[in-house]
């Protein structure tokens, strides 16, 4: 049982620290909260209709922004359905004055006055008794306020998964790169490469804004593909030629960068159809994001991979020790090559969700990723050393990493000291790393 629990502890105790670290900033950013958009509206919904004895007429007074037309569009469709009567009015102060005017003049009663939080405050609903006579029973009524930690909101708890879906899906083939005893540097440029070459493809060959959903799959398999040859050629570099497989990633770092630079001419290419965000910024599945949904099946077949497959326990003993892996008759070079084969596919990948979430392809996405990557994977409990760690440590820290610049974006911090604070973690996860083999 002891050894059960210190073994869990190795490879998940980042899990507790990740624990921590949201109790953290869910302390540090609780707040009173205004709700808007869809929730406030379908809250305001509900209070208006327990209030009101019949159908009532209301006016819903919002801004000319994104969140406020959610908000009456999600208000007005709720009451409709219960037999309201709706006016909307939408831009500025003197816009809702000219309307309260109107329906004043057409005689026309009106019981509620639906506002929006940022709405709330306009002068013009201040005092409508006294300003408006004819609309003294008229009552004004926004979403209730409350308390909530920003950080544990929804929309920024899937904000934060989203934004570290690409880093996650890396990182699961470089885990087992350093699982091997290895190193993959070229991952970022492989991201910007693919970025650029399914995104040129699709504009030159695909059909550009037109193109068919057909033709954008075959468009990004190919930029896919392509990161996997590339993946495939340092593999064979570092088991054929024996060259160190941090000079061969490193040096396909700059050939990856500057064939996209080159295949780009330097600019962003964006002529690709709207539906090309489908991957990178769609929600089909419980309201997850589509790329979400995509990195956690990807870490359970790697989980699987790693933990019930002879190929991943061929991985760890290459790893621990390449020389006994060879004698017992591990095919070693055939490990090596799948890794980094891997590692290079799921680069592409990225590049792809990187460029549909962005809607067009650059040569300066995946800047700085490979460090990133490489730092989910240590964080996540992954020795350097290679023959130990664990997919669902990855998984850990990749999230660890994403919460801590969430929070210190919610507590604004600035960028230089949010460096210095992710450098220090990476240094204190290697740190742990060496302590922990000395115990063992």
């Amino acid at each position: 049982m002891k050894q059960s629990l210190q073994r869990f502890l190795a490879d998940y105790g980042m899990l507790f620290v990740l624990g921590a670290l949201c109790a953290f900033f869910s302390v540090v950013t609780y707040s009173e909260q205004s709700p808007g958009g869809e929730s406030g509206a379908r809250q305001l919904a509900r209070e208006i209709r327990t209030s009101s004895g019949s159908p009532p007429a209301v006016l819903i007074a919002v801004r000319d922004h994104p969140e406020d037309l959610l908000f009456a569009r999600t208000l007005e469709e709720t009451l409709k359905a219960s037999g309201a009567k709706i006016f909307t009015v939408t831009g500025e102060p003197k816009d809702a004055r000219d309307a309260l005017v109107r329906r004043v003049a057409d005689g026309v009663p009106l019981d509620v006055v639906a506002c929006s939080p940022a709405t709330a405050g306009w002068l013009v609903f201040a005092d409508l008794k006294k300003d408006f006579p004819a609309l003294a029973g008229t009552r004004v009524l926004t979403p209730s306020r409350y308390k909530w930690p920003n950080f544990l909101k929804s929309e920024n708890l899937l904000n934060i998964a989203n934004q570290i879906a690409v880093i996650a899906i890396v990182a699961v083939g470089m885990t087992m790169v350093i699982v091997t005893g290895g190193i993959d540097l070229s991952v970022g440029s492989l991201l910007a490469l693919s970025s650029v070459l399914s995104s040129w493809l699709i504009r030159e060959i695909g059909g550009g804004p037109g193109a068919s959903a057909l033709s954008m799959i075959l468009c990004c398999i190919v930029a896919i593909v392509a990161c996997g040859g590339v993946g495939g050629f340092s593999g064979l570099m570092i088991t054929r030629c024996g060259i160190p497989p941090f000079i061969v990633t490193l040096a396909m770092m700059l050939v990856g960068s500057g064939v996209a630079y080159i295949l780009a001419k330097g600019q962003s290419i964006y002529q690709i159809p709207d539906s090309f965000v489908w991957l990178g910024r769609g929600a089909d599945l419980l309201g997850l994001p589509n790329a979400v949904v995509l990195m956690l099946v990807l870490y359970a077949v790697a989980h699987v991979l790693m933990s019930r497959m002879r190929l991943g326990r061929y991985l760890y003993a290459v790893g621990g020790n390449r020389e006994a892996a060879r004698l017992s008759g591990v095919p070693v070079e055939r490990v090596l090559l799948f890794a980094y084969v891997v590692s290079a596919l799921l680069a592409g990948l990225g590049g792809v969700i990187m460029a549909s979430q962005l809607k067009s392809g650059s040569a300066t996405y995946g800047n700085m990723y490979e460090l990133y990557v490489i730092a989910a994977v240590v964080v996540g409990g992954t020795s350097l050393s290679g023959g130990e760690g664990k997919i669902l440590g990855t998984l850990i820290g990749a999230f660890t990493i994403a919460v801590i610049q969430n929070g210190m974006n919610l507590t604004n911090v600035e960028s230089y000291s949010q460096k210095v604070v992710l450098g220090l973690v990476i240094l204190a996860a290697v740190l742990l790393d060496r302590v922990r083999q000395r115990v063992r």
